[in-house]
């Protein structure tokens, strides 16, 4: 699933040929892409409207148009791609809707496991409720990670996971800032003393401002708008690195399943 590094590219990626473009027409080649409201309704709204700008919150990209209150809401979920391509470029396999602008580009939408969806919403929360801190906020402090993580019993990586709690990390991330801070990742929230929240706060930061800086992870299915692949899994220490040895201390990294999750860690370096 795209995180926040490659959602963050994404956004910095398309904004300089989408703000200030009009949506021409909309293309839903898939009806059940669009979650609100119906998709004919999502078609015609859209259609004229210019976009002004581009943010992300969390996961979540957000599409502010020029002559509505609305909001354009974007999930890429586990396999979503926003593709950037010329007018007269044949979308790829498993393109789900397009969007038509008035420069001579088009945004491909591209999704083969159905999971992505769209909004047109009134006010963000209708599309995706509650969101915890992000994690560059100012106010996202080692003291408001601390309070956090008081008092809960449920694993340090879930909780990381925990979208109510810290918006954008996902799994891939969250394994590397755990191995960052040194921390076993079954560790009880509640357990993490002050000065290993302080490391695994600054750890959350640097792990996603240099996956934002390699342009975003290129496991599985992630792309950039360009279609170009990102780099920052070619950085990562632990995450998909099954079998392999620690790059610190040699040892073989493990992998272990928490709360269903993949999860890849160092039993020397993250010891229980």
């Amino acid at each position: 699933m795209p995180e926040l590094p490659e959602v963050e590219t994404i956004k910095n990626e398309l904004a300089p040929h989408v703000i200030g473009e009009r949506i021409l027409a909309v293309t839903i080649l898939w009806d059940k892409i669009v979650r609100q409201p119906s998709a004919n309704e999502f078609r015609r709204h859209l259609v004229g409207q210019e976009v002004t700008g581009i943010a992300r919150r969390g996961k979540y990209l957000l599409f502010s148009l020029k002559n509505s209150e609305k909001l354009l809401v974007l999930h890429l979920k586990m396999s979503g791609s926003l593709l950037l391509a010329t007018a007269s470029t044949e979308p790829p396999a498993y393109t789900r809707a397009i969007l038509w602008l008035d420069n001579g580009n088009n945004i491909f939408f591209r999704d083969p496991r159905k999971f992505g969806r769209l909004w047109l919403v009134n006010e963000p929360a209708e599309a995706f409720g509650k969101l915890g801190p992000e994690p560059f906020e100012e106010d996202f402090t080692p003291e408001r990670l601390a309070g956090l993580l008081q008092g809960r019993k449920a694993p340090v990586k879930a909780l990381l996971l925990d979208q109510d709690l810290i918006a954008g990390i996902g799994n891939l991330y969250a394994d590397e800032a755990l191995f960052a801070a040194g921390i076993y990742p079954l560790r009880p929230g509640a357990s993490l003393t002050a000065d290993e929240v302080r490391q695994l706060h600054q750890a959350i930061r640097e792990v996603l401002m240099e996956g934002i800086k390699n342009k975003g992870a290129s496991i599985v299915n992630y792309y950039r708008p360009s279609g170009d692949a990102g780099h920052a899994h070619e950085e990562f220490k632990v995450a998909h690195r099954r079998g392999e040895n620690c790059p610190v201390c040699g040892t073989t990294l493990s992998y272990i399943k928490v709360r269903g999750r993949g999860t890849y860690f160092c039993p020397q370096c993250q010891r229980e």
